[in-house]
């Protein structure tokens, strides 16, 4: 039973012992309705949350407390919202603050910050260009002020994303012949002169996982296309559970199983298929950016060929901080050594022997042009890539993490410090590393958790490249900024739970735009 059909099942009047328990029962499930949970079933396991969800939950029963003089930190409590529901989650903000508490939110979305009484913007930029506040004050006065994010909400900076954009020329210039080839042979010939070449597409046919009601969708290839909707409405299950999975199991013969549905059209059209999540690249703090992308391999073999190195015997494994030789043994090349909490998670402490270098005091000794191997891992991505840029193996890698809006983050920042928007561009950028193959389909889970206006500028503009080099991307995401830059929508809806599982429209974003029954074309027209 949803929360929804739960409120209507306990709301009949009912008078004696029970009438108390039914009230306190009522006004819970009232509680969840007011952040937008109403699609949720009570038997849903927690584990099945997404992070957005989860965190309302802990918002409704707060609201539940009533407390008062509290401060309540909330890091953005949108994510996985339609603009549709974030009027209610506002609300719901206002409830709490009209208690007499304080509400701390972190967040990007523009409809959160116009509803603020205050903002603090931080910046300028990320990582050493930030951690400075560059304005404090009302939105009024911030769509004024000569920051990033008061350009891009006063509408002087806008996200588009460039037709053919050039954003990967750099990185597909060696491979310039390949793409040629590749684009003559998937230009379909016609019969007739100037014809257009036939659009390829994937066909799921009768889906019907969790609350999907036995739906045919057409899903058109080598385009940016995004699936949106309403919390709820059935995109994860269209897409990761039936889509997803098929793939994974047709190209790499992966165990877990597809939902249900009858058959998928039209996979001879892709060659592979790619989905990046926001699961972490690694579960300790061995796995980094370098580890991931393959670029420690390059690192550790410069440092074993210094004359020093060479002149000692050592090896490349010398500078791996997973083997003996060269790694701090106190902490076993981890830098940090791990405290068990028992029935709470798990900490981490710098490690007392090598202050969190990882090393021990022979494998620092080795140099190369000045630094050690545990100052190379220190360095940030950007830093890294001006330090490397003699060497392309390790440059051209480094140059996708700065092109995804990783330029900020450490050579070596361990994999459990990345938030799960971190995680998924990693991914991305190392994807984006490999030589250009076309044909292949990407898909992401809501890429833009977490991300500035300007960050998604970046992220859109890396997706559309993918597509102009004859790639497929399919993005489930809910901003508008993504949306209105698709080359095709398809919204799943109309409500969640079991309102839901059905395509509300599909299009192009001013057809969506145009649909008076869709939700997104309702906000869309509106960003348009």
């Amino acid at each position: 039973m949803t929360i929804e059909s739960a409120k209507d099942f306990f709301a009949h009047p009912e008078t004696g012992a029970l009438k108390p328990l039914l009230k306190e029962i009522t006004r819970r499930l009232e509680f969840l309705l007011e952040v937008g949970l109403d699609y949720l079933t009570l038997d849903r396991e927690s584990t099945t949350l997404a992070g957005g969800e989860a965190q309302r939950v802990r918002l409704a029963t707060q609201i539940g407390s009533s407390l008062t003089g509290v401060i309540y930190v909330l890091d953005e409590p949108s994510i996985g919202l339609h603009p549709r529901d974030h009027a209610r989650l506002i609300k719901t903000l206002k409830d709490l603050r009209d208690l007499g508490n304080t509400v701390l939110v972190v967040e990007h979305d523009s409809e959160t910050m116009r509803e603020a009484d205050w903002i603090i913007d931080m910046g300028p930029g990320a990582g050493k260009h930030g951690g400075k506040i560059i304005f404090e004050g009302t939105y009024k006065d911030l769509l004024k002020a000569k920051t990033l994010t008061g350009d891009y909400l006063s509408g002087r900076k806008e996200v588009r994303a460039e037709a053919k954009t050039q954003v990967l020329q750099e990185h597909s210039q060696r491979d310039g012949a390949r793409r040629a080839i590749f684009q003559q042979k998937n230009t379909r010939v016609s019969a007739k002169p100037g014809a257009k070449p036939k659009a390829e597409a994937l066909h799921i046919i009768g889906a019907s996982e969790h609350n999907l009601k036995n739906i045919d969708v057409k899903i058109p290839l080598e385009k940016l296309v995004v699936v949106s909707g309403v919390s709820g409405s059935g995109k994860s299950s269209l897409i990761d559970d039936i889509l997803a999975r098929s793939l994974l199991k047709y190209f790499y013969g992966a165990k877990a199983q597809p939902g249900a549905h009858k058959k998928i059209e039209g996979l001879e059209h892709i060659d592979k298929a790619i989905l990046m999540d926001q699961s972490p690249i690694g579960r300790t703090p061995r796995s980094n950016p370098a580890t991931y992308t393959g670029v420690f391999s390059f690192v550790r073999d410069i440092f074993a060929r210094t004359v020093e190195a060479r002149a000692r015997g050592y090896k490349t494994g010398r500078f791996s901080f997973n083997v003996k030789g060269g790694r701090c043994e106190v902490c076993e090349g981890q830098g940090v050594k791990k405290i068990e909490m028992y029935f709470l998670p798990d900490i981490y402490v710098e490690c007392e022997e090598c202050k969190g270098r990882r090393y021990n005091k022979e494998a620092l000794e080795i140099l190369y042009e000045n630094k050690n191997i545990a100052d190379v891992l220190s360095l940030s991505i950007e830093e890294a890539h001006v330090f490397f840029k003699d060497i392309p193996q390790i440059a051209d890698r480094l140059k996708t993490l700065v092109d995804v809006g990783l330029g900020y983050m450490k050579l070596g920042q361990p994999a459990t410090t990345l938030s799960g928007g971190e995680a998924q561009r990693v991914k991305l950028a190392f994807e984006l590393s490999k030589k250009a193959t076309g044909r292949t389909l990407y898909i992401l889970d809501e890429p833009t958790t977490g991300l500035h206006f300007d960050d998604i500028q970046k992220l859109l503009n890396i997706l559309r490249a993918l597509a102009d080099k004859g790639n497929s991307v399919l993005v489930i995401e809910h901003n508008l900024d993504i949306l209105k830059n698709a080359d095709w929508i398809i919204d799943m809806g109309p409500e969640g739970g079991e309102e839901g599982g059905r395509v509300v429209a599909e299009g192009t974003p001013a057809e969506i735009a145009a649909h008076k029954q869709s939700y997104t074309g309702q906000w869309l027209k509106k960003a348009l």
